[in-house]
């Protein structure tokens, strides 16, 4: 059993309870998913699977056997810094920085989220491609905690980095 992390094949975990956020930091030495709540409700260890969001605390690494896994530390590359972390960067999204890894991954997710039309629960026209209007990039990270209050930072930010990947 292996899932590939940041592009490298890794070992699953001997122990089948292992959390895919403590196997990351823990064992592969990945700091930059944090863990914040443990419970699901920060979302400061968002990472990506297959391009997709979840939270890292409340999967077990065992899950995700032979799949994509992407953390904060496979996002932009040796070309440099994604548009989104240059864009955080910018418009000052982050004070602490803590949340900041989490919330990155997690716009990344969204952005393929809405390239797909998945609709969010203020998504007027349902039948189309949703209009990313501040109030539905805010709902659509609502699951992502800034307690320094960044948060109009990281919306800017969020607009601006990704604003290709948003009007596709």
């Amino acid at each position: 059993m292996s899932l590939v992390i940041n592009g490298k094949a890794v070992s699953a975990p001997a122990d089948a309870r292992v959390s895919l956020l403590d196997l990351l930091r823990e064992g592969l030495d990945l700091p930059g998913t944090k863990k914040g709540c443990n419970q699901g409700a920060c979302g400061a260890c968002t990472v990506l699977v297959d391009g997709e969001r979840i939270l890292s605390c409340l999967a077990l690494a065992v899950q995700y056997d032979g799949r994509s896994i992407t953390t904060i530390e496979g996002i932009g590359g040796d070309a440099g810094l994604h548009p989104l972390q240059a864009a955080f960067i910018e418009h000052d999204g982050f004070q602490c920085g803590y949340c900041t890894p989490g919330q990155i991954c997690s716009a990344i997710g969204m952005a393929n989220e809405a390239k797909r039309g998945v609709p969010s629960n203020v998504t007027v026209d349902l039948t189309g491609d949703p209009t990313m209007t501040r109030e539905e990039l805010q709902e659509r990270m609502s699951g992502n905690l800034c307690r320094c209050g960044a948060h109009n930072g990281i919306i800017d930010a969020i607009r601006d980095g990704l604003a290709t990947e948003l009007a596709a």
